[in-house]
């Protein structure tokens, strides 16, 4: 597995070696051994699993609060998705700058975001399904978001006008929020750059 960094400060795309023949595919898609190697220090907890019916449907920008905060992996598993992770750790050489990656059922990418992040996707195709694994248990009085368009933060998502529910329609800018975190941030503190 390849862990490739991003210019942001701590976040990795991981891109496995596919082992192929007549019969179809095998990858390993996470190995605890391989992230620890790569500095990635981080224990799963919980599996996340969404499906978006229509292209165009943006999900984010969220997070959770205090100690409740998670790490991801992230990856789509059909169709394709445009991912993004802005980093809101105070002191952090890439604070409030923004990565996005495209994820898609033929990439087999999976992007890295240690906690401390926020973090949401746009679909590319209608019937999208993606899967995260998050180092923290979700705490409902600890969700938070950020606006999409926050003009701060100048996302560009590729796509004026997506499908979007009412809490995220709704999300503050982050201007008005009151969250703060730390860095380093504990998911993820590699003294040395990533092994390929």
């Amino acid at each position: 597995m390849r862990v490739i960094p991003t210019d942001i400060q701590d976040l990795y795309i991981l891109e496995p070696e596919i082992f192929g023949d007549r019969r179809g595919w095998f990858f390993e898609s996470w190995s605890q051994r391989k992230m620890e190697e790569a500095g990635i220090t981080v224990r799963f907890v919980q599996d996340n699993h969404s499906y978006s019916a229509r292209k165009g449907t943006l999900r984010g920008l969220h997070l959770q609060k205090g100690e409740a905060a998670q790490a991801k992996l992230v990856r789509c598993v059909r169709g394709a998705v445009y991912d993004v992770a802005v980093d809101l750790r105070e002191g952090s050489p890439t604070y409030r700058k923004w990565a996005g990656v495209e994820l898609s059922a033929e990439n087999y990418r999976q992007l890295f975001i240690p906690r401390g992040f926020a973090h949401g996707f746009l679909t590319l195709r209608n019937d999208t399904e993606f899967l995260y694994k998050a180092d923290n248990f979700y705490t409902p009085e600890a969700e938070a978001g950020i606006r999409w368009d926050d003009p701060e933060l100048a996302v560009d998502w590729g796509e004026a006008r997506p499908i979007l529910n009412a809490k995220d329609s709704a999300a503050p800018f982050l201007r008005d929020c009151d969250f703060h975190f730390p860095y380093p941030s504990g998911a993820c503190m590699p003294d040395d750059p990533p092994v390929q």
